[in-house]
Formats: C-alpha cells, sequence, structure tokens
C-alpha cells in the first residue's frame, strides 16, 4: 500500500500536535470555566450574605470547596503558587466580582433594595445552584 506525500505530512502533523498538546501545560486560569465559575458563586454568594440579614456562610461547605477547587487546578496541571496567585491577583478579582454582580443583577437584585438580594439569594438556596449550597437561611 502506498501512500501520497499529502497523507504523510498530515500524519506527521497530527502526531506532531498531539505530541506538543501534552507539553503546552493547561490554559490561562482565567480561561479555566470550572475555576472561574466556582470563585464567581463564591464572590456572588459573599455579597448576598452582606447584603441579606437572614442569609449566612455555610462555612465548613466553602472552605471545602476552596480545598476541592485547588485540588481541581493540581490536577489540571497548575501548581498551588498558580492557583494562590490567581485568587489573589486584583484584576481578577475585580473582573470576578464585577461577573458576579452582573449575574445578581440578571437574578433580580437591585442596588439599595436589600429584600431583593433576600429574594436572590432565597432563590439560590431553594435552587441548589452554585451560590445556593454555600449559602443558608434563617428565614
Amino acid at each position: 500500500m502506498r501512500f501520497g506525500s499529502a497523507t504523510v505530512i498530515w500524519a506527521a502533523l497530527a502526531g506532531f500536535n498531539l505530541a506538543t498538546s501534552a507539553f503546552a501545560g493547561p490554559v490561562p486560569m482565567a480561561q479555566n470555566a470550572h475555576i472561574n465559575d466556582e470563585l464567581r458563586a463564591g464572590f456572588a454568594g459573599d455579597v448576598l450574605r452582606n447584603t441579606c440579614p437572614t442569609i449566612s456562610a455555610r462555612m465548613l461547605v466553602v472552605m471545602g470547596r476552596l480545598w476541592d477547587l485547588k485540588s481541581y487546578a493540581e490536577d489540571q496541571g497548575y501548581t498551588a503558587a498558580d492557583y494562590d496567585a490567581f485568587r489573589n491577583d486584583p484584576v481578577q478579582k475585580k473582573r470576578l466580582k464585577d461577573e458576579a454582580a452582573t449575574y445578581l443583577a440578571a437574578a433580580g437584585a437591585k442596588p439599595d433594595d436589600v429584600e431583593s438580594y433576600c429574594a436572590v439569594g432565597e432563590a439560590e438556596i431553594a435552587q441548589k445552584t452554585p451560590v445556593g449550597t454555600l449559602l443558608r437561611s434563617s428565614r
């Protein structure tokens, strides 16, 4: 069986791409959807618990999720230092806090309306969303 030169070239390129992708490392952490989604949920939950007097954090759950997220990041090829640097980066914090604020506004939270934040928090808890699982209500 004889292969044309184009077939050999494509096969070689495919093998090269597979080999180099294994050494490329993870995508930048700001592009990792799971990490960003989890941190955004944490920021949204923090706003809800600090705004609504009847909502508090489930701190053991929060700490467990942060620990699990760090393990996930390490499993994805990031170092513990990469993860810590990302979590503490003021630009990334601002971006994620802004995204959390947009999420809460879309869910019905209105500035200067505490009850709207309580309603959003109660809905998040009832629906067991990623944000809601971090919170508890005293209502």
